[in-house]
């Protein structure tokens, strides 16, 4: 098939990575595949794109809000595209209006489908009626949260909304990665466990709850360190935390790690610490894939793929004393990291990887494109249940 995926982001997000991610996968898969950012974008999205590998990358203005000379640029171009297009796929609202416009003012209209990627509720006004119920073939929904959402809405049939939960690229992210390398770039002595956190310094991250456990984890007289990576505008605040916490030679903040694979690979124990949903949440899938032994707040897709005990241990969110014993009992446990990093790489193998979404989605637009070249019309999925439902 042929396949071009919208993304308006002006910044890198789990938007813009999940795009990138996907049409990485399915052109690996042999579709043909074009990923269309926002023009003017080069630095911060599309560069990134193209550096995880996404094809045929192109650009449209998408300009925020109502744009009217922008906007018939842009439509304009979407219907010299579409009768070379099987599939059309967007992520966010200026895309998926669009979209909707070029297949209404088209006389072959293409299959639309749209990627919900935040938990935030859509408005069932008239307008989405139309878009969603009418103009839209099916969304994919990254937790089974938002896929609730879309249906307590009623904006269309709940066989059209799917959950999609993973992504994470198992050629990059995998247990044979090697983490020494990072570990002796920390001069961390051998022997003392490493505890990692990858997140932007931001106050949803629960940076502040993992310092609290932290403390009562060096309380207890556990040997570990800690590293928190990532930047953001917490950062002087972060540090003060550790300062007043007396963790200062506990603790590592490296910033931005350009090798992602290889710290993770690094950490004994890796912590996903949200205060509330994030969505997709890109790194919990990363640290997965390479087979880690990990604490995770009860938020969003967590309850959603992870067992308690079996993939990962699960604790409350914004709970430090929690965090800490599940922190403790996994340095204290060997077999236990072990068998929860195994199993945890196993379940990504099987359910969550981007190569598995890209197989779902193929699926999707298959049953979707003969249906809409035999109608000629708005194309839906044929009713009854979704192929990702059987």
């Amino acid at each position: 098939m042929t396949i071009r995926h919208l993304m308006s982001c002006r910044g890198w997000s789990s938007d813009a990575y999940w795009a990138a991610r996907i049409t990485t996968e399915l052109d690996r898969a042999g579709h043909q595949v074009a990923l269309v950012c926002k023009r003017g974008t080069e630095a911060r999205v599309i560069d990134r794109a193209r550096g995880l590998g996404a094809p045929g990358l192109d650009t449209l203005r998408f300009q925020s809000g109502l744009h009217p000379a922008s906007d018939v640029a842009d439509l304009r171009q979407l219907l010299r595209w579409l009768p070379s297009t099987d599939v059309l796929h967007v992520h966010r609202g200026k895309e998926h209006w669009l979209a909707a416009l070029a297949n209404r003012f088209s006389g072959s209209p293409r299959p639309l489908f749209r990627t919900r990627h935040i938990v935030q509720p859509v408005q069932p006004h008239p307008m989405n009626r139309w878009l969603y119920g009418t103009a839209t073939t099916a969304v994919v929904a990254v937790t089974e949260a938002i896929r609730r959402q879309y249906v307590a809405a009623e904006l269309m049939d709940s066989a059209r909304v799917v959950t999609l939960p993973g992504g994470v690229d198992l050629r990059c992210f995998h247990p044979g990665v090697d983490g020494a390398r990072f570990r002796a770039q920390l001069g961390v002595p051998d022997g003392v466990p490493l505890i990692g956190l990858l997140a932007g310094l931001r106050v949803m991250k629960g940076h502040g709850v993992v310092l609290e456990a932290a403390a009562e984890l060096a309380r207890r007289g556990r040997a570990f360190h800690l590293v928190l990576a990532g930047r953001g505008h917490m950062e002087g605040q972060v540090r003060q935390a550790v300062a007043e916490a007396g963790l200062g030679d506990r603790v590592s903040l490296p910033g931005f790690i350009e090798d992602l694979p290889a710290a993770i690979a690094a950490f004994d124990v890796a912590l996903y610490p949200p205060l509330e949903s994030e969505g997709m949440s890109r790194v919990l899938f990363e640290y997965l894939a390479t087979g880690r032994a990990i604490v995770a707040s009860r938020v969003g897709v967590v309850p959603e793929v992870l067992r308690d005990g079996e993939s990962a241990l699960l604790v409350p969110a914004a709970e430090p004393r929690p965090l800490a014993d599940a922190i403790d009992r996994l340095l204290g446990d060997r077999a236990l990291r072990a068998g929860l990093g195994a199993a945890a790489a196993a379940l990504c193998a099987a359910r969550l990887s981007g190569a598995r979404v890209a197989e779902r989605l193929a699926e999707l637009y298959d049953a979707a494109v003969p249906a809409a070249r035999t109608r000629g019309q708005s194309p839906l999925l044929p009713r009854g249940r979704s192929p990702l439902q059987r």
